[in-house]
């Protein structure tokens, strides 16, 4: 596979780490990333990576069961030298969050929704260097870093944040966190 477990954590071979969410409970282990993309899907013959369906999940939601399902083919996760894209491969819209998608004088971080086929320069690592944490309500609720990505898959077609129904990312069925490695 792409991705390895992350053994230590003071392991510095990795440009990130990628955690797997079922609303609030991370699910499988962390994995660490050291080849230059990702793919993260939801069935095997949908691609080489991280496949979300060999996860076993003690979540019986419905809600959870059906999203799970409708990643396919998911998402790609690629280190280029301008920062990290994401770009979508599902049929159906993801949600980002990441502190280098809006303006740095932003009181609070904006969910930026991502179209089927479409892709998002998702993290900036000069940007990020220049970043101090936002004044956003929902930092207080889970851990953050300048480092930080969260991705919701579909929910419905909804994301989450302050312009959603669902304030916070651990309300979405499906989500990913991603932590860059910062050196």
């Amino acid at each position: 596979a792409d991705s390895q477990v992350l053994q230590e954590p003071g392991d510095h071979s990795h440009w990130c780490v990628v955690a797997y969410w079922e609303e609030k409970t991370r699910v499988g282990r962390l994995y660490s990333v050291q080849e230059p993309s990702l793919d993260i899907f939801y069935d095997l013959p949908q691609g080489n990576g991280f496949c979300l369906g060999q996860l076993n999940s003690d979540n019986k939601s419905q809600l959870v069961q059906k999203v799970r399902s409708k990643i396919g083919y998911g998402i790609q996760l690629t280190k280029e030298v301008d920062g990290v894209w994401v770009y979508n491969r599902s049929s159906y819209p993801i949600f980002i969050k990441s502190a280098t998608l809006d303006n740095p004088d932003s009181r609070t971080l904006l969910v930026h929704k991502v179209f089927p086929g479409f892709s998002i320069k998702a993290f900036d690592y000069e940007k990020a260097y220049t970043l101090q944490r936002p004044n956003d309500h929902e930092f207080t609720q889970q851990p953050w870093t300048g480092f930080t990505v969260q991705i919701s898959f579909i929910s419905f077609v909804k994301g989450w944040g302050q312009c959603y129904t669902r304030q916070f990312i651990s309300s979405c069925p499906c989500w990913l966190e991603v932590i860059f490695n910062n050196r």
